[in-house]
């Protein structure tokens, strides 16, 4: 019984707390100056997944959950031992084609030196037969030799452009491998955390297996959602800031994105209205320099209000909760004021 009225009561003070945070927003939405709007949110960033290009056999995993990972960062590694013997194998293809190509070409040189003594003794029958010192049958046999000698230069020829054609698909092969075994070695393209880690060392993962899930922390953001009569003098770039529940400063930001078409209020925002039923999602970024300052604090999922100027070009008065800003801000950076 005495559990009961404990859980009991432990409802009645989260929704109170609940109530109680609505109607501070509420109260605060309807004291904002004007040329503001404000919004509930959380602070987001995307996610990023660490997959594989090729199948293959997880070697090892360098991070674990909750790292913080770096740009270019080795993550993982994926077996190479299989590629490394095609890749052996690629380069012999290449030796061996290159030879293919060095024997084509001494050919030509022989055949070359054939088409020449062909032509020389066509000459000298050519001037025996002139002065009727040989028969015409000799000088045919003479013209026979000479084409053949063409013939087969030409036929040399074709078979060097073919060996080098092999030398270039050998070469291609052997890049292609080159290229899946870096691929094998996995980097974050991104400065983050990991959020999950997918896969253990030794499993053996197919084409776009999943390794490691990041969450982008260089491109943090909060959405709110706003209705028409205010959504519409929202422009990119304007100036707004962020209340996180959790801190006592303001995050500057500015207004990154906002939607072009409207949508039905999500369940988990409050609005002060109940007829607010269609809604502009609007995002608002905090600068990366700020987030960088402070990368290893960086959380998602905190809740709090995001305050918006209505306009690009105002120049709003924040009231006093909202001037308190962190003591490294750069105004010129981030564009305060």
């Amino acid at each position: 019984m005495k559990l009961k009225i404990w859980i009991v009561a432990a409802l009645l003070a989260a929704g109170a707390a609940a109530g109680g945070y609505v109607y501070w927003q509420q109260q605060m939405a309807s004291r904002l100056p004007a040329g503001l709007a404000s919004g509930n949110g959380r602070i987001e960033a995307d996610q990023v997944d660490i997959s594989t290009k090729i199948a293959g056999r997880v070697q090892d995993i360098g991070v674990k959950e909750g790292d913080m990972t770096k740009v270019n960062q080795v993550v993982a590694r994926i077996d190479t031992a299989e590629l490394d013997a095609q890749l052996l194998r690629a380069r012999a293809d290449v030796a061996q084609a290159e030879s293919a190509v060095a024997e084509a070409q001494t050919v030509i040189v022989q055949r070359q030196s054939e088409l020449k003594l062909a032509e020389q003794n066509l000459e000298r029958t050519a001037k025996l037969v002139e002065k009727g010192w040989d028969t015409g049958a000799k000088l045919d046999l003479r013209m026979s030799a000479m084409d053949t000698a063409k013939a087969t230069l030409d036929a040399a020829q074709a078979s060097l452009t073919s060996a080098k054609r092999a030398v270039e698909a050998a070469e291609a092969e052997q890049t292609r491998i080159k290229t899946q075994i870096a691929d094998c070695t996995l980097i974050s393209p991104i400065a983050g955390r990991v959020l999950y880690r997918l896969t253990e060392p030794g499993e053996v993962l197919g084409v776009g297996g999943k390794v490691l899930t990041l969450v982008n922390l260089t491109d943090i953001y909060m959405e709110i959602f706003l209705p028409a009569a205010q959504a519409h003098l929202v422009s990119i770039g304007s100036e707004a800031r962020i209340k996180l529940d959790v801190l006592n400063v303001a995050i500057p930001g500015k207004v990154s994105f906002v939607s072009p078409q409207s949508q039905f209020t999500p369940k988990q925002v409050e609005t002060p209205s109940e007829r607010d039923k269609l809604m502009f999602r609007v995002k608002v970024r905090v600068p990366q320099e700020l987030v960088l300052k402070h990368i290893d604090q960086v959380k998602t999922g905190v809740r709090g209000v995001a305050y918006v100027s209505l306009g690009i070009d105002a120049k709003p008065e924040w009231p006093a909760f909202l001037q308190n800003l962190p003591p490294d801000v750069d105004t010129h950076t981030t564009g305060t004021n």
